[in-house]
């Protein structure tokens, strides 16, 4: 019988696979970060348990077009996408450590979606991600559903150093919804991702954050009170989790909304006043 490619595989290829996936190159991505002071209570009603707040109330956004090894090159009668990431993330604490907690990631294409949402419980989703750069003019773009829910611009106000390569840590939390629709599966974990960055080149920037209103990405709960970090430059990383520890289902449980685009955030309304 030939070769069913959904059927099991061999220990051999198993064993190839893993190898494989052991030795990926560096993958250099270019971007536009923004980080800003924001609302304190804010920041802090984003937060599961445990997770606490900073002393800072940060806010971060990541908007990056990634050279990813493999992707296909553009086809003459297509329109392809390039590869793109972001994440909207606030500043947070667990076990004496500070890092990020991020609230959505879009990509642009679902290989980017599976491993990180699978694996280290990312909240990813579909999206649309630009970064463009025209001269010293650069915009760069968080969109979905028809919504550029973050808008960064701003010009380039000359190089920056470059800064040692650093570890940055990000907080997920992993878990499966129940088959009956009622809580999850199994205990959800909270995980520590830790990723070593290094930067190749670094540029600042002297521009602005816009936050746009949308059901389903709400950051403009998260107001720009002042501009701390507005650049834009090249950046690889790696990333490792752990578990840190189990994370309470009945705390967790009115933050799981964050995850994915539920039909009943219609019926949450901006905050009183906000324009």
């Amino acid at each position: 019988m030939a070769r069913v490619r959904y059927g099991a595989r061999t220990e051999a290829e198993i064993a190839a696979a893993r190898a494989s996936s052991s030795r990926l190159p560096d993958i250099w991505s270019t971007g536009v970060v923004a980080v800003w002071e924001s609302d304190p209570d804010a920041v802090a009603a984003v937060l599961p348990p445990p997770l606490k707040p900073t002393e800072r109330p940060l806010v971060r956004a990541n908007i990056s077009k990634v050279d990813l090894p493999g992707y296909p090159p553009p086809q003459p009668s297509a329109r392809e996408v390039p590869p793109g990431a972001g994440s909207v993330a606030v500043a947070a604490l667990h076990d004496g450590r500070e890092g990020w907690y991020p609230l959505v990631m879009p990509m642009t294409h679902e290989r980017a979606l599976i491993g990180g949402r699978e694996v280290f419980g990312e909240p990813k989703k579909l999206g649309e991600v630009t970064v463009e750069r025209d001269g010293l003019v650069v915009r760069a773009v968080l969109a979905r559903h028809g919504i550029a829910f973050v808008e960064v611009r701003g010009a380039v106000d000359g190089p920056l150093p470059l800064p040692e390569p650093a570890e940055k840590l990000d907080f997920y939390f992993k878990f499966l919804p129940a088959v009956d629709g009622r809580g999850f599966d199994a205990d959800p974990v909270l995980v520590h991702c830790t990723r070593n960055e290094k930067v190749r080149r670094l540029e600042k920037l002297t521009g602005d954050v816009v936050l746009r209103e949308s059901v389903y990405d709400p950051v403009a709960d998260l107001p720009v009170r002042r501009v701390v970090e507005l650049t834009i430059g090249e950046k690889t990383t790696d990333q490792k989790g752990r578990v840190a520890e189990r994370a309470s289902a009945q705390a967790l449980l009115p933050y799981i909304h964050q995850r994915y685009d539920d039909p009943q955030q219609i019926l949450d309304g901006p905050p009183a006043g906000s324009a």
